[in-house]
């Protein structure tokens, strides 16, 4: 199935990260696991950054594979993985093509969503990066350095607009 120049490979997977653009669709999901994965729980996520936090807990950090005991014991360990992955880079492919407003609508969304203090939330992703690891394993290392380059923008900007000083004067 073509994609944006790229082919969706029959087992579903997608070999076209590295050619994301900002105006480029999500590649569509196939049937089964991944429609089960949307329906009962992504769907129920408001925000696109919400999704990547949510699919990305879910990648056990020592294998890469894509870990829940009951979507595994509904389709299998590896028809749940491969539905996991498959999200996750679809999730990641929506949230590059999306233009840095809408970036940063999304994002100021999901950390208004955690129900924490925006302030604090701000200065401490912006010391410690935790969104660095949100990343689909297969992205190519332009694809990473731009979602990393769009989240410290975006975080700047909202620091700023909320008037909290810089976390690092030295910086």
């Amino acid at each position: 199935m073509p994609y944006n120049g790229k082919e969706i490979e029959a087992n579903g997977s997608f070999d076209g990260l590295s050619q994301v653009t900002r105006s480029s669709p999500p590649p569509p999901f196939r049937r089964g696991a991944p429609e089960d994965l949307w329906r009962h729980t992504l769907s129920q996520i408001p925000t696109i950054f919400g999704r990547l936090v949510y699919l990305s807990s879910l990648r056990n950090p020592n294998t890469g594979h894509y870990e829940h005991h009951g979507f595994a014991q509904t389709f299998g360990i590896d028809a749940a993985d491969r539905a996991m992955r498959e999200s996750h880079e679809r999730a990641f492919v929506e949230w590059l093509t999306m233009e840095l407003p809408e970036q940063k609508q999304d994002l100021s969304g999901y950390l208004r969503g955690l129900g924490e203090d925006l302030c604090r939330l701000v200065e401490v992703w912006l010391k410690l990066a935790p969104y660095k690891g949100y990343a689909p394993t297969a992205v190519r290392a332009a694809d990473r350095a731009l979602f990393q380059a769009d989240l410290e923008t975006l975080l700047e900007v909202i620091r700023v607009g909320l008037g909290v000083s810089d976390p690092d004067p030295d910086a």
